[in-house]
């Protein structure tokens, strides 16, 4: 077992394998006021270093969970230079005087990813997407000043980027972390149980299965769509707005593709039309 003063010579974060690569939205862009991006660009490392723990299919869940509590008492201000995307985050923090709860919220959600394999139904996914998604949006309207007004607004469209990405990982998942974030009802229905996932191509029930959750996302994108209207600043107000409809086109994208054949993603094209899209409805405001 490792020690207190080991651990404060070793380093607690590890890659997961995973390609970091191929976004599916812009993070601290240059829409975003120059003195907030360093912080912005703070909290996705963080957030990604922290799900890379969880990720991480060498590490058991124990020593994941242990890694992760590590993390937090970095940001909650322990001694060490163990966890430095932690460290930077609290300084961070510190320097905007933000609070740590969207970050904590972050690490319940990347604890659960090291034990929890499956979810029950819609409701229970989105239980998840609370701790796992909400909090990033959450943590950029608080450093813009935003209301907590928005917060719903912008809830709704994280855990759609939430579910797209499951959605597109999905295969990928189940093959190495036997993870599987599609709701177990909804295999049921149609007669599916997790190694639907396995096959080199979706059957004709797992496409309707994706389809239904495709359903259901759609409705999160709507709701969504009234987040840049309700933000004062004009910079976030344009990111928000490019967002939104990068969803709304990787929703299209996985309606018409297979994400066990390969997995779909966004085209520079969608990038290109979603930020001229965007940037006009948000600079109109």
């Amino acid at each position: 077992m490792t020690t207190a003063a080991e651990a404060r010579h070793s380093t607690v974060e590890a890659p997961s394998g995973k390609d970091r690569g191929g976004e599916n939205f812009p993070v601290g862009s240059f829409l975003i006021r120059r003195e907030l991006r360093p912080h912005v660009h703070a909290f996705y490392r963080f957030a990604r270093n922290a799900d890379d723990i969880a990720d991480n299919s060498s590490l058991e869940a124990a020593e994941k969970i242990r890694r992760l509590d590590r993390m937090a008492a970095v940001l909650e201000g322990a001694p060490g230079t163990d966890a430095p995307a932690a460290a930077a985050m609290r300084k961070s923090l510190v320097e905007t005087g933000l609070s740590a709860e969207h970050c904590l919220d972050l690490l319940t959600a990347f604890r659960r990813d090291a034990t929890k394999l499956r979810y029950r139904d819609w409701e229970d996914l989105m239980g998840y997407c609370r701790y796992s998604a909400s909090p990033v949006g959450r943590q950029v309207l608080d450093l813009h000043g935003e209301g907590k007004q928005t917060w719903p607004f912008s809830d709704a469209l994280c855990s759609a980027l939430q579910v797209l990405n499951h959605l597109q990982d999905c295969a990928l998942d189940y093959r190495r972390l036997d993870r599987v974030y599609v709701p177990l009802s909804d295999l049921e229905e149609e007669g599916l149980g997790v190694a639907a996932l396995a096959l080199p191509q979706a059957s004709p029930p797992l496409y309707r299965v994706f389809g239904r959750l495709l359903s259901r996302t759609e409705g999160l994108i709507a709701t969504a769509r009234g987040l840049p209207p309700a933000v004062a600043a004009r910079g976030l107000r344009c990111e928000c707005a490019v967002i939104v409809e990068l969803a709304a086109r990787l929703r299209a994208r996985l309606s018409r593709g297979d994400p066990l054949r390969q997995r779909v993603a966004l085209a520079k094209s969608d990038f290109l039309t979603a930020f001229l899209l965007g940037v006009l409805s948000g600079w109109k405001g």
